[in-house]
């Protein structure tokens, strides 16, 4: 016999009271869209600086670059890690101060290193010789960190191999930069988007620890340790509770460094912005491919180019809430467009009310990172993810 069943209680995400202001602000909006509700980015700024006041942190902008965004967590003192010289350019035109920012990608062309040394940022990332040597060419005197490579194991959605250096590269680089003139200011990593592993934090630590000690041979004080992100967001899969990730990290830097640890960054996006995000989505059709077929397909107008990439090999599971009642029923979930790729999740199968109908308002929850800044231009001609703030 079948059972009412839904992916997740409302009230874990949103209180009634939210739900009803973000159903009357949309109602009269075509579909699909992003809502984002600035109070809550705040808010969790907030809980962050109280769960973790030792450390520093540096937004992520390429999470979700919304001017709004950006300037309520600029008003809050946040910092901010830019990816290129369009987001250092998009932060000075919000009145961001160039040493609040970082210049946090290891790729970077020569004439972009001089651009924004020129801006006035002087906080650099990297991990090989070659941007090394074009930082101390065109940033010179500048404080350089360096990424080191770790494993991803435990991320929904993970980061490792494209960037960082093993350790004995690390080293070698270090001694190189202080060579060149340039600030061997401190080391960074990435433990992977949405990391539900928090022993990931202590191995990297670890590597650290082991440099800092190295280095330190050479007559060379790193400073600082860049943590990057990880932290939690409220998918389908329940991850610990961010007090929880900050108690850990904090043990994990005072077992290797003791109560005079070195200077703590963070680089968080997805925990900051993902929660305030809604998405609000039409169902556009239901069908099945024969009449035996076990499962449903309910296209939406919204799909992997259209702002959820992050459903690619079915790595972020949104919560997806109908308001229809009834018995459950599961369903393949795809996208709008002409693109074989463009199926959402397949494998992992959603459950829906069996009444839901075509024309209907589905709302995905927890986009308010990597959504719109992730969607095409316009694929099939589809214009950008539109986003509104509230």
């Amino acid at each position: 016999m079948r059972k009412e069943q839904y992916n997740f209680p409302l009230e874990d995400l949103i209180s009634e009271d939210d739900f009803e202001k973000v159903k009357k602000f949309a109602k009269d909006k075509e579909t699909p869209f992003l809502v984002i509700d600035l109070a809550k980015v705040g808010k969790m700024y907030d809980e962050l600086i109280e769960n973790m006041p030792f450390v520093k942190v540096y937004y992520a902008i390429k999470a979700n670059p919304l001017d709004e965004v950006i300037l309520t967590l600029k008003n809050k003192g946040s910092n901010f890690d830019a990816a290129t010289v369009y987001e250092i350019d998009h932060l000075l035109r919000l009145g961001v101060q160039p040493e609040r920012i970082s210049y946090g990608n290891t790729i970077k062309k020569e004439k972009d290193v001089a651009y924004a040394y020129q801006k006035g940022v002087r906080l650099f990332v990297t991990d090989s010789e070659s941007d090394l040597r074009k930082i101390a060419k065109n940033a010179p005197g500048s404080r350089v960190f360096f990424r080191l490579l770790t494993e991803s194991d435990g991320a929904d959605w993970p980061l490792s191999r494209k960037f960082g250096a093993h350790p004995d590269v690390v080293f070698e680089l270090i001694i190189l930069a202080q060579e060149l003139g340039l600030e061997p200011y401190g080391l960074s990593f990435h433990v992977g988007s949405q990391q539900r592993d928090i022993g990931q934090w202590d191995n990297a630590l670890s590597k650290c620890k082991y440099l800092f000690e190295a280095v330190a041979l050479h007559g060379i004080k790193l400073k600082m340790i860049n943590l990057g992100g990880g932290f939690p967001a409220k998918y389908l899969s329940p991850a610990n509770e961010l007090s929880t990730y900050a108690h850990e990290i904090l043990r994990f830097i005072k077992e290797d460094f003791g109560d005079d640890h070195p200077e703590i960054i963070i680089e968080p996006g997805r925990s900051l912005v993902a929660d305030a995000g809604i998405i609000v989505t039409e169902v556009i059709m239901i069908s099945k491919k024969s009449k035996l077929n076990q499962y449903k397909w309910v296209y939406l107008d919204i799909g992997k180019f259209g702002g959820l990439i992050e459903t690619l090999e079915e790595c972020i599971k949104y919560p997806i809430y109908s308001e229809r009642k009834g018995y459950e029923e599961e369903a393949i979930l795809a996208g709008p467009t002409c693109d074989s790729m463009d199926i959402l999740y397949e494998d992992h199968k959603y459950v829906f009310p069996d009444a839901m109908e075509e024309g209907e308002r589905l709302y995905v929850f927890t986009t308010g990172a990597y959504t719109q800044s992730y969607c095409s231009v316009a694929f099939n001609g589809i214009p950008p993810l539109k986003a509104y703030v509230m």
